[in-house]
């Protein structure tokens, strides 16, 4: 029994692209079609329209966004964009930003452009304030310490304190001369400017107690020997220094306290203050204010 041949060339011309297509394709692409990816539309067929779960009616179902799918965005918090901006900032540079060497004070142009190098005339009055307190405490320190400037010295002043009931009048006299000198001195050159504030602070309010307990009564008159009028200048001008710092004419001025003092001040004072008490009680003790307000 004789089969028929199989027409396989009817087949063949069937699946092939007919010979207008590879010339539209030639004509689109400039080369031939060598594959189904090369011209897909005209090679590979379409689904039929009239499948149910593939008609344009179903297709608006098909979920394409991250809301029709359910999904949050995720949006970056501040610090991640302010981070991510600045490594895009300097992403091309090898070298970061520089920084300030004292890690305290922003550099000269930095405070140019902030415009906190505008401070006029202020350092050249804490410089003037400096010298006058420092050098007023420098004075009286040597007189205690030496016969300068009419001055009593050594002897003489350990003598007046111990007059005056100060308990160890020896060591009495060393710390007020120390606190005179020493304080006075940095205070001149702008060094250590708080810790030289605080102890000039220290010494006059122990100068202040002790003139102001020689008499009852509030003694500010400066005729008068227990009068505290000065001691009063002097103790505000100590604590004007330390809360604003000893300005940029100063050998501090690259420390962070010569022009923005912060806490640490308010800590020094505190400190200071409570120092003068100590010593006022443990070297010389009774109530200096006594005859003013409620001291009776």
């Amino acid at each position: 029994m004789t089969e028929e041949p199989k027409d396989t060339s009817a087949r063949k011309t069937e699946g092939a692209a007919s010979p207008t297509d590879e010339q539209s394709a030639v004509s689109s692409t400039g080369r031939g079609v060598t594959s189904p990816y090369d011209s897909p539309t005209g090679v590979l067929p379409r689904l039929p329209s009239d499948i149910p779960s593939l008609s344009p009616d179903s297709a608006k179902d098909v979920p394409r966004t991250e809301e029709e799918l359910g999904l949050d965005p995720e949006i970056p918090s501040v610090g991640e964009q302010t981070r991510a901006n600045e490594a895009a900032s300097y992403s091309y540079a090898s070298i970061p930003p520089a920084v300030s060497p004292s890690g305290g004070e922003p550099s000269r142009p930095l405070r140019r452009r902030n415009g906190d190098a505008r401070r006029g005339t202020l350092d050249l009055g804490l410089l003037v304030l400096r010298l006058v307190v420092g050098g007023t405490f420098i004075y009286h320190g040597l007189q205690k310490l030496t016969t300068w400037f009419h001055g009593q010295g050594l002897d003489n002043t350990r003598d007046m304190m111990a007059s005056g009931g100060w308990d160890h009048a020896t060591l009495s006299t060393i710390l007020v001369i120390a606190g005179e000198v020493g304080g006075g001195g940095l205070l001149v050159l702008g060094l250590a400017t708080p810790l030289a504030a605080g102890a000039v602070l220290a010494v006059i309010i122990d100068a202040w107690l002790w003139k102001q307990g020689m008499i009852p009564g509030f003694q500010y008159k400066s005729s008068v020997k227990s009068g505290v009028e000065l001691e009063s200048i002097l103790a505000g001008a100590a604590v004007v220094l330390l809360l604003t710092g000893p300005g940029r004419l100063s050998f501090d001025r690259n420390r962070g306290w010569a022009t923005r003092p912060a806490y640490g001040s308010f800590v020094v004072l505190i400190l200071a203050v409570a120092a003068a008490i100590g010593t006022w009680y443990w070297l010389h003790g009774g109530n200096p204010l006594t005859g003013i307000g409620p001291f009776k």
